[in-house]
Parts: C-alpha cells; structure tokens; sequence
C-alpha cells in the first residue's frame, strides 16, 4: 500500500503524516505476515529434522579414527543431518533479525505520531486541535493506535525470540508442537490488532468508507 489515495492526495502538514504512518503500518504488518509464514515452515522442517535425527541416533561403539580410515555410514549420515539442522536454525534466525527491524520501523512510527501528539499540544494546549486530522479521530487516538499496534508486535518477537531459542534443543515432540503452534497462532497478535489497523486505514482514507 501506498501513502497516496485520492482524498488525502493533497492534505499537507499532521494530516499527511498520519495517513503516512497508516500506509507504513500496513506494508510493515504485511512484510511481518510473509516472515511469519517463511518462519513456520523452517521451524516445521527443524521439528521434522530433530524427530528424524532421533530415530536414527549413532551407535555408542564407534570406532576411533585410529582404528577406522572413515566414519560408518551412520554416523556420517548423523553428521550430514546436525549440518542441515544448523543451515535451517541459521535461516529461522534471519527470519527473526528481519522481525526486530520491522518492530524498530513500528517503534519509529509510533515515536512520530506521539511526536505529533506533542506538537499539538505545544499549539493548542492540553485538548490539542479542536477539529479531527481526517474523518473523526483526533491525534490522540492514532497514537493510541500505534500504541496499541507496537505492545502486540513487541510481546510475538520476545516470543518468537524464545521459540527461536528452544525449538531445535527440546526433545519433547509435545514441546515442540507448542513451539509450532504459538509461532503460527501468535498469541499476542489477537484479532483485534487488525481491526485496529483496519480502523487506521478507514479513518486515514486508504480504506472506504
């Protein structure tokens, strides 16, 4: 989505801003939607990949390489596998760098709108502006918005962050299928928090009324 939309096209000045900040909210929530995705299909395969290194573990008497030129093929199969396992823990752990610079954009744009909230209020007093930015909203209630956008988003990285941690270590599948389903479910991003955007993007003009 892009900043532009026919009634707002030459609003200037805080109005511009706010459905500015709209448009970023709803393209970071979407990049956030396609990393969530990407992720849970490599959290899938580690989860795939551990039960499969645990059916076929090792034997405990192998040989030495004094004793042997070479490994037995099952512990050059166990070999092969710990290095598919960390190539897909590596890729899972870009997956959630790209999360944090997403919710530092969301802690940038939530600055800017309390920012303007501020500036308001240096103008026109506690109240702020007497008449709305767009429809009906007036400053305070974007930033709340915001507000309300970022905890969500903040609370699924600490928690992805955790998942990130300790899926490839448990060796609990019952674990690990939580693991998968809070990745998937994200708990902290209720309902509710695309309604708030939905509600951000009528009241900026990107959605119809």
């Amino acid at each position: 989505m892009t900043s532009s939309n026919s009634k707002f096209s030459a609003v200037t000045g805080s109005s511009r801003k706010v459905a500015d900040n709209a448009a970023d909210w709803h393209n970071l929530m979407v990049r956030w939607d396609k990393l969530n995705g990407r992720g849970f299909q490599l959290a899938t395969n580690i989860v795939n990949m551990r039960r499969s290194q645990t059916d076929r573990r090792p034997p405990d008497d192998v040989p030495s390489a004094s004793t042997s030129q070479s490994f037995p093929p099952a512990v050059q199969q166990h070999t092969a596998a710990a290095a598919d396992l960390q190539e897909e823990c590596s890729k899972i752990q870009a997956v959630v760098d790209q999360m944090v610079v997403v919710v530092e954009k969301m802690e940038r744009l939530t600055a800017v709108q309390k920012g303007l909230q501020d500036l308001e209020e240096f103008q026109f007093g506690p109240e702020g502006r007497a008449s709305p930015l767009c429809h009906s909203w007036r400053t305070r209630e974007f930033v709340d918005s915001a507000q309300v956008l970022l905890a969500a988003f903040s609370q699924e990285l600490k928690l992805k962050q955790v998942v990130l941690q300790e899926l490839a270590h448990t060796a609990s599948a019952d674990l690990q299928l939580v693991y998968l389903s809070c990745w998937l479910h994200q708990p902290y991003i209720p309902p509710q928090s695309r309604l708030t955007l939905e509600a951000l993007l009528l009241e900026t003009g990107h959605r119809p009324l």
